[in-house]
């Protein structure tokens, strides 16, 4: 949809997407209002105040919300179902063990996090970090020692993959409101994801937060995995974890091909950037059958399913019926019902401000203020995390204040994928009291605020930094 023609000043317009970001933290801070319901009533009151006629400001608010959860449902549901199967097959258990074994004793925290990182592909932060739970426990009175030394490495590489790579939705929604490439930021986002996490989340934990000590005590865990009463508010994690066990009663998968599940969208995704790249290179033919079919299967969705099928009846099938294949897929999407509509949410909120100029005039503001485009992605994102806590709202809402901006310069899948990194890491940053994260590792790891301010939020801070200088890095050398 083209934007309208501004009706309002740039200056006018700024200030109406000022007070419309203080009004959407006010909304979701003190009034605890849904983020989704937050974010739908917001984009109406700013669509109208940027001059958009009264008569048309549903039509395009509905818009922009359907098209981005054509773009964003399918991948999360489809990286969900993925998730959940390998989650109730033992496959995180093995992948865990087998790194462990592997890598050895003294790198077992190390071992961990890849383990993490490899799972985290698919499956959401909390999702991960409760299935990862009794694993962490494990290793820890294994080798003993402070319980953060296993913790944060799998805790991290959760966020950190939850932040950059798709099928998560906040990068998903970010390359799509920037209009990058899916699959590139894929490719792009994994190296990324797996380098920063290792110099801000391991080499962090090895050398300060490791050597705070934290006692281990997984309580919380045997009171959750026995139906006892928790300490967390919601009682989700309590459900999660008690239907896993019921679930967990089938022969556990090899490694092999737990790694083969989480690496085959990676490689089919693979196909289709780099014909794609050769063919714009005019390197290899547009007529083609052969590759046309790798590009075919190569594209996000398609490898996504692929991925699906071949783990339904490669892991799914073992030991379990297809009325409780069906149970265990159809579990999978209940968790991410709320994540997909307001995430819907923001693409509506980032189409709007497109729409109406609000887009176009921050661009030419940053523009006049000297502030390259990617630093100012990190910046707004970084203030919008430090404000509402969540990183996928810091993340789609960046996205659609820069998304007129990016449009107008034209800019390379490649430098888009930058600025995808560039927003996730600001959306990483200063993880504190208003962040769910927050609380769940604290409480998961029997923690206070000030040893979790000290570590968790610590730490969070390094990996977005380390992921911000690698996406500024990408960015002067990228064409």
């Amino acid at each position: 949809m083209d934007p309208m023609t501004p009706v309002h000043s740039a200056g006018t317009l700024l200030t109406i997407a000022a007070v419309a970001v203080a009004v959407l933290l006010f909304l979701i801070i003190k009034l605890r209002m849904h983020a989704f319901i937050a974010l739908v009533l917001i984009s109406l009151l700013t669509a109208i105040a940027a001059g958009i006629p009264m008569i048309d400001v549903a039509k395009v608010a509905i818009s922009f919300f359907s098209s981005t959860l054509g773009s964003v449902a399918l991948l999360v549901g489809l990286g969900a179902m993925i998730g959940r199967l390998l989650e109730v097959t033992g496959g995180a258990q093995v992948l865990a063990d087998t790194l462990i074994n592997r890598f050895g004793e003294q790198r077992a925290s190390l071992a961990l996090g890849v383990a993490a990182l490899l799972f985290g592909l698919p499956i959401f932060f909390d999702a991960g970090l409760i299935v990862f739970l009794p694993i962490i426990f494990s290793v820890a009175r294994r080798f003993g020692g402070s319980i953060l030394l296993y913790a944060l490495p799998a805790a991290g590489a959760f966020a950190a993959m939850h932040a950059i790579v798709p099928p998560h939705p906040g990068p998903v929604t970010a390359a799509t409101e920037l209009g990058g490439s899916i699959g590139l930021a894929t490719l792009i986002g994994i190296p990324v994801a797996f380098v920063s996490w290792y110099i801000g989340v391991y080499l962090f934990t090895k050398f300060y937060a490791g050597k705070v000590f934290v006692p281990i005590n997984d309580s919380i865990l045997s009171g959750q995995l026995s139906g006892e009463p928790s300490d967390l508010d919601d009682g989700v994690e309590d459900t999660k974890a008690q239907v896993l066990l019921k679930e967990r009663t089938t022969t556990a998968p090899r490694f092999g091909s737990v790694l083969g599940i989480l690496l085959m969208p990676v490689v089919l995704i693979a196909f289709n950037t780099v014909i794609d790249t050769l063919r714009k290179a005019k390197v290899a033919p547009e007529d083609n059958g052969v590759l046309d079919f790798l590009v075919f299967i190569g594209q996000t969705p398609v490898a996504l399913l692929i991925t699906l099928l071949v783990a339904t009846y490669t892991l799914g099938r073992k030991g379990n019926s297809l009325a409780t294949l069906e149970t265990i897929l159809n579990d999978a999407l209940a968790p991410i019902c709320a994540i997909i509509l307001i995430t819907g949410a923001g693409g509506m909120f980032g189409g709007v401000l497109r729409y109406s100029g609000i887009g176009t005039a921050l661009s030419e503001s940053l523009d006049s203020m000297g502030m390259p485009l990617i630093v100012a992605a990190f910046v707004i994102a970084a203030a919008l995390r430090v404000a509402q806590g969540s990183a996928t709202v810091s993340l789609v809402t960046t996205a659609g204040l820069l998304s007129a901006g990016v449009a107008a310069q034209d800019l390379s899948d490649l430098k888009i994928a930058c600025l995808v990194l560039a927003i996730a890491a600001g959306a990483t940053v200063l993880s504190h009291v208003n962040d769910s994260g927050f609380w769940l590792v604290s409480k998961f790891f029997g923690m206070d605020v000030k040893t979790t301010l000290r570590t968790w939020t610590v730490m969070e801070t390094t990996l977005g930094l380390t992921v911000f200088l690698i996406a500024l890095l990408l960015w002067t050398v990228v064409p």
